[in-house]
């Protein structure tokens, strides 16, 4: 499981016209989903996620997460993150969890990180989404 999170000013997720997800300032969050992970890895990175500091705090360094900054945190899955890039120049995508299990995977996530903070939005599973932010730093960091 990768999750990639960014710290933005903003963030919004729009389907079919529709904008279904958004935050002001926090972490807009991808997530790849792979074979073999668990829900003890959906578990051990939604404990991380909330806990990463990222956010600066009055001494300008990142000692802050995004529940002491009171953020948002905005969920999108990204399969194209367990893409094996290493050879040839198009990405594979047999290190990918199947559909079934990364939208269940997923939706675990989701759910607890909301156990454990109530400023949460997400995108929709398997939808073509316009994904929108403004990364602040930038800052970008892959867990993994």
């Amino acid at each position: 499981m990768k999750v990639l999170v960014q710290r933005a000013l903003n963030a919004s997720v729009v389907v079919e016209g529709e904008t279904i997800g958004a935050i002001d300032h926090g972490q807009m969050v991808l997530v790849g989903i792979e074979k073999g992970d668990s829900e003890a890895d959906t578990q051990r990175l939604a404990d991380k996620l909330l806990k990463y500091r990222m956010f600066s705090d009055d001494a300008g360094k990142m000692n802050l997460n995004v529940q002491q900054v009171g953020g948002g945190v905005l969920l999108v899955s990204q399969f194209t993150l367990a893409a094996e890039t290493k050879k040839g120049l198009r990405p594979g995508f047999s290190s990918a969890a199947e559909p079934s299990e990364a939208e269940r995977l997923f939706n675990d996530f989701v759910n607890k990180v909301r156990q454990q903070y109530d400023k949460v939005a997400t995108g929709q599973f398997g939808a073509d989404m316009k994904v929108s932010f403004t990364n602040d730093g930038p800052v970008t960091f892959m867990l993994e």
